[in-house]
């Protein structure tokens, strides 16, 4: 059956159309308190790590109890207008656990920022921690995170090739990889994405890095619009030369899908180290 998106807002709005969707992301964020000082306390996280000059440049670094086998870069969503670092920091639990040291930064959020100075900033967070942990570095990120993650990976990355070559693996979260119908949206008042940095900024658009490895991954259960996104990259990276998959994860949403990085026997930790 043929459909046409009337309704822009609505395709990529998440909380009105979950049941109790209003619960997050405040129900993560004590979670995220007691993850970081226990790790604090145990001498294993170092908060607030600069990796720039301007105030949401900054990084959490979470360590595991032996030497780091290698880095873990999480990259939070909030469509890039919204959240910071503070609300996800239990999902470094898996990682951690699996033996990596996990880094999870913030960054200067539209309007005061666009996009492509997003992808900037992320690109100094992820040398600055590759710079503190040795060893091989693997990428996920949620929703514009997914974004951002697959933007490192994509031909024009900010990354120095010497960070490139240390990224094994990558797992874009329920990503949103065109950021041409978002142009559609409200949110794009305060994200100012014009053509010219649609183009510029969208891992869809562009080529993979060669050697670039990427799982897509999705909620069976989210917004239609995240379902297509999510095929949407797998589909064109692989047909660029990319190694990629594409999984839709059953009973899950545009929230819960995050629930697997906090368990190191999770398929998607499995995903994530493979």
């Amino acid at each position: 059956m043929r459909h046409r998106i009337s309704d822009w807002d609505n395709a990529y709005a998440n909380g009105i159309n979950i049941p109790q969707g209003d619960r997050w992301p405040a129900a993560w964020v004590e979670p995220a308190r007691l993850y970081r000082e226990t790790l604090s306390a145990a001498g294993r996280a170092r908060i607030g790590l600069s990796y720039g000059e301007r105030p949401r440049n900054r990084f959490d670094l979470f360590l595991p109890e032996t030497d780091p086998a290698g880095l873990v870069v999480f990259v939070h969503g909030g469509f890039w207008i919204g959240l910071d670092n503070s609300y996800w920091s239990q999902f470094a639990k898996g990682s951690v656990e699996r033996g990596y040291a996990v880094a999870m930064p913030m960054y200067t959020l539209a309007p005061e920022n666009r996009i492509s100075g997003i992808t900037v900033e992320i690109g100094r967070a992820i040398e600055a921690a590759a710079g503190m942990v040795s060893g091989p570095i693997r990428l996920i990120g949620h929703s514009a995170g997914g974004h951002l993650v697959t933007r490192m990976i994509s031909a024009t990355s900010p990354l120095p090739e010497a960070v490139r070559g240390r990224i094994v693996n990558t797992v874009s979260l329920s990503g949103v990889h065109d950021l041409r119908p978002i142009m559609k949206t409200k949110m794009n008042e305060k994200q100012r994405i014009d053509t010219e940095e649609a183009y510029r900024e969208s891992p869809a658009l562009l080529e993979p890095l060669p050697g670039a490895r990427v799982t897509c991954w999705v909620g069976a259960g989210e917004r239609a619009e995240f379902v297509r996104q999510n095929a949407l990259l797998s589909s064109i990276w692989k047909g660029l030369g990319a190694e990629t998959e594409a999984v839709e994860e059953p009973d899950k949403h545009h929230f819960t899908i995050l629930d697997g990085m906090a368990d190191p026997a999770h398929p998607l930790m499995d995903a994530l180290f493979s």
